[in-house]
Formats: structure tokens, C-alpha cells, sequence
């Protein structure tokens, strides 16, 4: 199955999409249908204005052949961008790292409508370093930490924590009572693209995701749940709890997909990346970091 490969880089910077198959004769046509939600008059402007590059940085024309395999070049640009109303903050930062705060709604890095508005792109802008790269990821939705590389001379030491699960990950989140079953539990499944492709789901085959749940606190109908990620699926953590019986408060996504306002903050997703510790690869010093945010029953 040959799939188009999309890289998304710093909102300055043109992202890099590989062509793949399709029934496409032009350039244009092609780049229309595999983004929708541009429209042909905004595709137009941006090869006028030399926004679609070859792999050498050429300009490319909108008449051009769709051919399978070629790399463009291309910049995001989103018309009236929404500001997000919420703050991150920094809670450390040193030579190698830095550890942001995220608030709920903040994309990490640019997506959809998002691409300065980006817990990323106002990072770089406040540490004046456009090297900055994000060592793992949460969703928009998630608040709390977030660990960024500062230097790429250590960044691999660092990526490798994550690789070779060598970092803790703690979460909280705020759910539904779940009288019936005994904790702390594991949840053990297989995860796969759902649908839409923007979500994932429990599929038949070997275990990829397994998460650790026990529960913090109880208060009638919603209790507070620690959370453990051992793994790193896409939305780990919400398909598991949902899986339960008990989706997160505020999740849109799971079990079922719910239509919500694109400026409505009216909601925040309960879930909140709490702690981050690990051993420093280069000092060999332990690590731990914990957010300032609470979850509101």
C-alpha cells in the first residue's frame, strides 16, 4: 500500500511531501485532492508566489506532472488563525533541555488549522532558539509537560529514553466511577487507525499498547485516575479508558465522535501529563519534573 508521506517542520521552514500514486495529471490537481480543506485559489497563489518547491528549492508550476515518488516543498500558510487564550509555562531549562507546561488546547507542533499558535512556535520565539525540537508529544487536548531538546549535539542521548522506554510518564485524569472492576488494573489491547483517521481503535491481532490504571481518589460519579503509558500509541490512554467504561471527561473522540466548536473551550479534556522522571543520560543524574496544573473535579 503506498502511502503519501507528509513531514511537518517549523511554521519558517516548508514541509516536505513525497508523491504518491493517485489518478492525478497535474501538480495542482494532486495537491488539492490530498488537502482538501486548501482551496485550488490558495494552491494557485502559493506556486504565483514560488511557495511550491522542488527537492533543489526550484519553483515549481502548477501545471507540472504528478509524479510518483518526486519530493516537493512546500509552506504552510493558515488564513485567520485563532489565537489561543491560554498560557504555557517553562519549568526548566538548561543547555540540553527544557521542560514546558502546557496548557489544555495547545498543539505541540503544527497541525491543521494550528501553525504558530503552537506550544513549539511560541517556545522558539520566547527562547530565541529555532533549533528546539520536542523529545515526544501529547494531544492538543492533554495539558502538562512537554520535553524539548535544546541542543542537537545530545539530542539522540535523549530521544533515546523514549525509544528504549526509559523514562517514566505519569498521568492523571478525571473519569467516570468504575465500581465493578478491581485496581490497580492493566489494559492491554492492540491499536490501529480508526475512523475517521484522526482516531484509533482496539483491533484483533498482538498486544502494542499497554497502560497501568489505578485510582487516586473517589468521589461518587468520578473518580481521579494515575495513569501509566507504557507504551506510546496515539491516544493510548483515552481509547483504554474508554475501552473501560469510563472515557476521560471532555473527550471528544472516544468512545464516540463528538462535533464541538473549534474555538469552544468550554470543555477541557480531563487528562494531564503529571510527572516526568528519568536518569540524565549525561550526567547520570535522576530527573524529575512535575506540573503545576490540577484537574477540577
Amino acid at each position: 500500500m503506498h502511502r503519501t508521506r507528509l513531514t511537518v517542520t517549523r511554521p519558517d521552514l516548508p514541509s516536505r511531501l513525497q508523491l504518491a500514486p493517485g489518478p492525478w495529471e497535474s501538480l495542482l490537481d494532486g495537491l488539492c485532492a490530498r488537502f482538501p480543506a486548501v482551496s485550488r485559489a490558495q494552491w494557485l497563489d502559493r506556486f504565483a508566489r514560488g511557495r511550491v518547491l522542488d527537492a533543489r528549492g526550484t519553483a515549481l508550476q502548477a501545471s507540472q506532472p504528478w509524479r510518483v515518488g518526486q519530493e516537493i516543498h512546500y509552506f504552510r500558510e493558515v488564513l485567520d488563525e485563532p489565537e489561543i487564550p491560554f498560557s504555557e509555562t517553562v519549568l526548566y531549562q538548561d543547555e540540553h533541555l527544557l521542560v514546558a507546561d502546557k496548557p489544555h488546547f495547545l498543539p505541540v507542533t503544527p497541525a491543521g488549522r494550528h501553525l504558530r499558535e503552537t506550544l513549539l512556535a511560541r517556545l522558539q520565539s520566547r527562547t530565541g532558539n529555532q533549533g528546539l525540537v520536542p523529545l515526544h508529544r501529547i494531544d492538543r487536548g492533554t495539558a502538562g509537560l512537554v520535553l524539548f531538546s535544546c541542543n542537537p549535539g545530545s539530542r539522540a542521548a535523549y530521544q533515546r529514553l523514549f525509544a528504549e522506554r526509559r523514562i517514566d510518564k505519569d498521568y492523571e485524569a478525571l473519569a467516570p466511577a468504575l465500581e465493578e472492576l478491581c485496581f490497580p488494573l492493566q489494559r492491554s489491547s492492540r491499536l490501529d487507525r480508526g475512523e475517521p483517521f484522526f482516531r484509533m481503535a482496539e483491533v484483533d491481532g498482538e498486544a502494542n499498547a499497554l497502560s497501568r490504571i489505578s485510582v487516586l481518589e473517589k468521589r461518587e460519579a468520578v473518580w481521579r485516575y494515575h495513569l501509566q503509558p507504557v507504551s506510546g500509541r496515539k491516544h493510548q490512554l483515552r481509547v483504554h479508558m474508554a475501552a473501560l467504561g469510563a472515557a476521560i471527561i471532555g473527550d471528544d473522540y472516544y468512545p464516540q465522535l463528538q462535533a464541538r466548536a473549534a474555538e469552544d473551550y468550554s470543555r477541557p479534556l480531563q487528562l494531564l501529563a503529571r510527572r516526568l522522571s528519568f536518569v540524565d543520560p549525561l550526567s547520570g543524574q535522576l530527573r524529575q519534573f512535575e506540573s503545576t496544573r490540577q484537574l477540577q473535579l
